[in-house]
């Protein structure tokens, strides 16, 4: 699809990789739509970038309707959602002090990483599908998951068993899709300088880079941005999962 004047809902877009590919989209003509809990980094984002913020809980039906519907009588109805929003807790499944692994804490994980995004991806193409084609597609959906989906380490059970969900999922709703022209693609990151690693010492980051076998740095949120374009754009791309990682394999912790 042609980028320039697209609508694009970005969930999560109000900070890391989400607001960095909003800024990118956004720079190629992309009319930027961002879904996100943190109302005043969003609505900073959305003014600068001449788009619109919508006050969106990922896991409500009704808040993600409201967004939608909001988005398109502002910026015209949406042709590509990029899934960013999303949490990581770090629990063992039996703590240090012999407690078992927080079963709330899990349920959360998977509440918002994973039902959160189906969520939206099955609104979202409710809504799409009745919209029509825009060429030979009607939009595009891609979704974050983790490399933790392939090698969580330990404390990451409820984190890499949400996003594992989420690239278990990702054929199955390309296949699902492809009668409305739909496609669906999945970007599994590595270790990227997102704000939680950017709150780290200097010398933490560095190390965690030094993991990564080439290029051995952390990745830049502008590098998932730019693979985010390269999956719009092309349109052979379609029910895939993207490692975007640096040839990491993570070891268990």
């Amino acid at each position: 699809m042609n980028i320039k004047d697209l609508c694009v809902v970005i969930t999560g877009g109000a900070s890391g990789l989400g607001s960095a590919t909003a800024e990118r989209l956004s720079e190629l003509g992309a009319r930027v739509a961002i879904f996100d809990l943190n109302e005043e980094a969003g609505a900073r984002l959305a003014e600068r970038l001449g788009g619109s913020f919508h006050h969106v809980d990922v896991t409500s039906a009704e808040s993600v309707d409201a967004g939608l519907a909001a988005a398109e009588a502002k910026l015209g109805t949406p042709r590509v959602l990029v899934n960013c929003a999303g949490i990581a807790p770090g629990f063992r499944v039996v703590g240090k002090d012999g407690s078992p692994h927080p079963l709330d804490a899990f349920r959360k994980a998977v509440e918002i990483n994973l039902i959160g995004s189906f969520n939206v991806i099955s609104r979202f193409a409710a809504q799409l599908a009745a919209a029509g084609l825009d060429g030979e597609e009607a939009g595009v959906i891609v979704n974050t998951a983790s490399v933790a989906a392939f090698d969580g380490q330990i404390g990451q059970a409820a984190y890499a068993a949400s996003k594992g969900g989420v690239v278990g999922m990702t054929l199955p709703i390309a296949r699902d899709l492809a009668q409305h022209r739909i496609r669906v693609m999945t970007i599994a990151p590595g270790i990227f300088l997102t704000p939680m690693l950017q709150g780290l010492p200097q010398a933490t980051q560095d190390s965690l880079g030094k993991q990564v076998p080439h290029p051995s740095r952390l990745g830049k949120p502008e590098e998932f941005a730019k693979l985010v374009q390269n999956i719009i754009e092309n349109p052979m791309l379609n029910g895939e999962v993207i490692r975007l990682d640096g040839a990491i394999r993570m070891g268990p912790r």
